[in-house]
């Protein structure tokens, strides 16, 4: 396995974990939750950029950046209460479906 898809799974969980802190900070009023997010996309941006070395940047934006949606939204909808429509749950599923097309069948993605 290509050690960028580890650094890509802990740019993922920083980046989710700074995003569902973002809401808590209340505009970077709270103190502990406004750490959370300085150090949760420091530690996201640091970890995506050792992901380059290894998959194109296009691929690993796309990974990064389709995983999260569909992880801040599962946040939102389970401990946010925050409720998820028809056209967001097929919107989530079409970012799922463009993720899974690129793993399976771009020459791009590194593997």
């Amino acid at each position: 396995m290509n050690i960028g898809y580890l650094y890509l799974t802990i740019a993922i969980a920083a980046e989710v974990v700074a995003t569902s802190a973002l809401k808590a900070s209340e505009g970077f009023t709270r103190t502990v939750p406004s750490l959370i997010v300085g150090i949760g996309y420091a530690t996201a941006f640091y970890f995506l950029s050792l992901v380059l070395r290894t998959v194109p940047v296009g691929v690993a934006y796309a990974i990064w950046s389709g995983v999260g949606i569909v992880l801040i939204a599962a946040i939102g909808w389970l401990f946010m209460k925050q409720t998820l429509d028809a056209g967001a749950l097929v919107g989530i599923g079409l970012i799922v479906a463009g993720v899974a097309v690129i793993q399976l069948f771009s020459k791009s993605a590194a593997h």
